[in-house]
């Protein structure tokens, strides 16, 4: 389905790279290179990357990220062969700023989305959403429509929750580069989403896939987004698991105990965790 709809870094901000090439600003975390950032950076290198008329996809990493590129040596590949990994977590954020490459904040999937919308209105860029339970991108879209009138959602589409055939993959390649989304936001969830860009990143035009997970639901009102001071705080995989207990607490059993222990490895010089480029 289609629809159609007429800060300052503190210090010297890195050197931006050619329009085509990866955001050059990586931090080691546990063997993934997370980009040292901002999200007014981030945007400036979105801009050249559509200018540049590149083709990159950007992951959104958060402690499960981390956490699923050690399980998955084949996951942590598509991470570092991503054009930017952002600090989505706030652990994220405070490793990044003890390795004092650059300025660093955190750059959250549904704040990214919304500072995108917001400056895409001026530049009109054109964005398409891909992913969610049946009728939430329509619902995402028809939001962020409400919340900026001008922007250009050029189409959505809500995939089967089953591996697709090549057929549908067809169908999907043609109606994304047939929009000519400038931006292709992917709400699949981790992994899913990640195998999703890298599987399709060469058959698509669009300069910019995102995968930015949860944030369909939030924009879309189908989940409880955390206060903001939650955010800050370093909290808010608290407030989402007190919000889906049943979904979320295996995850986190594992994952949470996980990441200290081995950060405490990296940190101590115990354990290596190499870039696999």
């Amino acid at each position: 389905m289609t629809i159609s709809y007429a800060r300052e870094p503190v210090g010297q901000p890195p050197v931006m790279p050619s329009p085509t090439e990866a955001w050059p600003l990586r931090t080691n975390i546990l063997g993934v290179g997370v980009a040292v950032l901002t999200i007014p950076q981030a945007l400036e290198q979105f801009d050249a990357w559509i200018a540049g008329g590149a083709r990159q996809y950007v992951c959104v990493a958060d402690v499960h990220a981390i956490m699923q590129s050690q399980w998955d040596p084949d996951f942590r590949k598509i991470h570092n062969g991503a054009g930017m990994v952002t600090p989505d977590g706030m652990p994220l954020v405070v490793l990044g700023k003890r390795a004092k490459i650059g300025p660093i904040s955190r750059v959250y999937g549904p704040d990214l989305l919304i500072a995108a919308c917001e400056r895409s209105c001026a530049r009109g860029y054109r964005h398409f959403f891909f992913g969610g339970a049946p009728g939430i991108a329509d619902r995402l879209a028809e939001r962020l429509h409400e919340q900026f009138p001008d922007l250009a959602v050029c189409g959505v589409w809500s995939p089967p929750f089953r591996p697709t055939t090549e057929t549908e993959d067809a169908e999907i390649v043609a109606a994304i580069n047939t929009a000519r989304p400038d931006f292709v936001w992917v709400g699949l969830s981790t992994p899913k989403q990640e195998y999703w860009m890298r599987k399709f990143r060469d058959r698509l035009d669009a300069p910019i896939l995102l995968g930015i997970g949860a944030a369909f639901d939030f924009h879309a009102g189908a989940k409880p987004h955390a206060p903001v001071i939650i955010q800050r705080s370093g909290f808010e995989w608290l407030f989402r698991l007190l919000s889906e207990p049943k979904r979320l607490w295996p995850r986190y059993r594992r994952v949470i105990p996980g990441f200290l222990y081995r950060v405490a490895q990296q940190e101590l010089g115990l354990v290596k965790f190499p870039i696999d480029d």
